[in-house]
């Protein structure tokens, strides 16, 4: 493919004013030069803003840490069923599975010098509960009564009740463990936890540090000198904001950045073909799904929910909307979770659909608004070719785009004003309980759709603490039945990520964070 000259010329005048021609310092200090959507607008993993998590998982490293393998064509993957130790160098387990004690890795310093100790998890616990964000409903999730300090580098976690999912939480990068002696330095009043500072400065334990940001315009991050597990490739890590992805695409393809964000997968298969470029893709279980919310009518009915799933043309979808790049996702779960069970086995049946409608009331159809917004590249076509295909069984769709902040909004737990709309949902955590309590169990953390199925509630609830392998996989099997049946959630494909870097460019690793991870990076010439 031709890159148009006034995008050369665009990149040109970019890569000039900043330095990164092909023979520059670059080069010679390991510096990684990423185009990005938005320079980061934050860094408290505890508060959603652009550009947070795609920082955060960089700077902020969890007690634990999943184990890889080697899959059947050669490369290195994630293994969700074992878990390793992390900055924790080692754990025990009580005879009832409700105490784990931790010892730290000692001399994990942070930027500032600052060593981790069993205070600076309990400081970073103690802020997640007084914000009452992510943090929290993590904390609550994996049953943690309470976090405490046994000594310097030893901390205690007790747990309400043996569950699968507490070490799998201790994988992530959220509740963040801070560098609490250098938070405490810039705490007030008003802001006993320092919130206001990490939200724009980094100090955490992991391998980078944000050096700078320019609102607008780039974000420069470091190694930490201080981070004992391996010095990177890249020491240095430059990111740029480039809104326009015709403009990231020539960049990447000229070689003047080394990464290169959200690219539409209507790119992706021509630059598979560029041998300039390398793309690397992954049928992560994010799944792209249109929901209902059962707690409004006329979707409080599950014969039109039904009728909706059956509606849908599937075919059309992966075709049009995925260019047959996405994989059918078939239940709330999908692999490479552990348990996910192909329940999700609606196919397009108009005649279906039209009989269902009659059943619930509806002989002449329905008249229906499906909102949604820009938050994925996929929405609007999926919703258009949602709207031709319902059309089909008498369901007249109305598209409405709103605003990703009125989205984020009318989505809230507890707002639930949200009908029928567009949601992805890519959890952090490998597991099945946790995967399901977070988006459809009704106090879950992501249940925007209002999801309020009581068998649904507790087959999720029994799964968290169900120890016998052979049971757990039954109870996960007929939650994942039960989720189907109730059609809150119509499954369409999983998008899958594709990340896009010069040909140089080896050692990703996908994440279940669904997030690059600098450190595994290197650039071999």
């Amino acid at each position: 493919m031709t890159i148009p000259r006034r995008l050369l010329l665009a990149t040109a005048v970019l890569a000039g004013a900043l330095g990164l021609g092909a023979g520059g310092a670059a080069a010679q200090d390991r510096t990684m030069v990423m185009a990005m959507v938005t320079t980061p607008r934050g860094f408290d993993p505890d508060i959603w803003v652009p550009g947070q998590i795609e920082s955060s998982v960089n700077v902020y490293e969890g007690l634990t840490r999943f184990a890889t393998r080697r899959a059947a064509d050669g490369r290195l993957e994630v293994d969700p069923g074992r878990i390793e130790p992390h900055l924790a160098e080692s754990w025990t387990v009580s005879e009832d599975g409700k105490e784990y004690l931790f010892r730290i890795r000692p001399g994990m310093l942070s930027p500032f010098g600052n060593e981790l100790t069993s205070a600076d998890v309990v400081w970073t616990f103690e802020k997640s509960n007084a914000q009452r964000r992510t943090g929290l409903f993590i904390r609550n999730v994996a049953l943690i009564d309470s976090v405490e300090a046994v000594s310097k580098y030893e901390v205690r976690f007790r747990l309400t009740q043996a569950n699968r999912i507490f070490l799998s939480v201790m994988t992530l990068h959220i509740p963040a463990l801070f560098d609490s002696t250098e938070a405490r330095k810039h705490a007030t009043a008003d802001d006993p936890f320092a919130a206001r500072w990490l939200a724009a400065n980094t100090a955490g334990f992991g391998p980078y540090h944000a050096e700078s940001v320019q609102a607008g315009q780039q974000a420069v991050f470091v190694f930490n000198q201080g981070y004992q597990l391996g010095r990177p490739h890249f020491t240095r890590v430059v990111w740029r904001q480039v809104p326009s992805a015709a403009t990231r695409v020539a960049l990447v393809r000229t070689g003047q950045v080394q990464y290169a964000e959200q690219i539409p997968l209507q790119q992706i298969a021509d630059l598979r073909r560029d041998r300039n470029v390398r793309v690397e893709s992954t049928a992560s279980p994010g799944s792209a799904t249109v929901r209902m919310n059962p707690r409004t009518p006329p979707f409080d009915d599950v014969r039109v929910r039904q009728a909706v799933a059956y509606a849908t043309d599937y075919k059309a979808i992966g075709e049009a909307v995925f260019l047959g790049l996405g994989t059918r996702s078939r239940s709330v779960l999908n692999p490479p979770i552990p348990g996910a069970v192909d329940s999700y086995l609606y196919e397009t049946d108009y005649d279906r659909a039209r009989q269902l409608l009659r059943e619930a009331g509806h002989p002449d159809g329905i008249d229906v608004t499906l909102e949604y917004s820009t938050n994925w590249w996929w929405e609007e076509p999926l919703v258009l070719q949602m709207q031709a295909s319902l059309a089909r069984a008498g369901i007249r769709v109305t598209p409405k785009r709103i605003p990703a902040t009125e989205m984020t909004a009318r989505r809230a737990v507890r707002v639930w004003s949200l009908p029928f709309m567009t949601h992805l949902t890519s959890s952090f955590v490998p597991d099945p309980s946790y995967n399901m309590f977070l988006t459809a169990h009704s106090r879950g953390g992501s249940n925007v759709n209002g999801n309020n199925n009581e068998e649904l509630d507790r087959l999720i609830d029994a799964s968290v603490g169900e120890r016998d392998d052979a049971r757990w996989r039954e109870i996960v099997a007929q939650a994942q039945r039960s989720q189907a049946e109730s059609a809150t959630f119509i499954e369409t494909f999983l998008p899958g990520t594709h990340e896009v870097f010069t040909a140089c460019m080896e050692g990703y690793l996908w994440l279940p964070h669904n997030r690059l991870v600098w450190k595994n990076l290197s650039c071999r010439r």
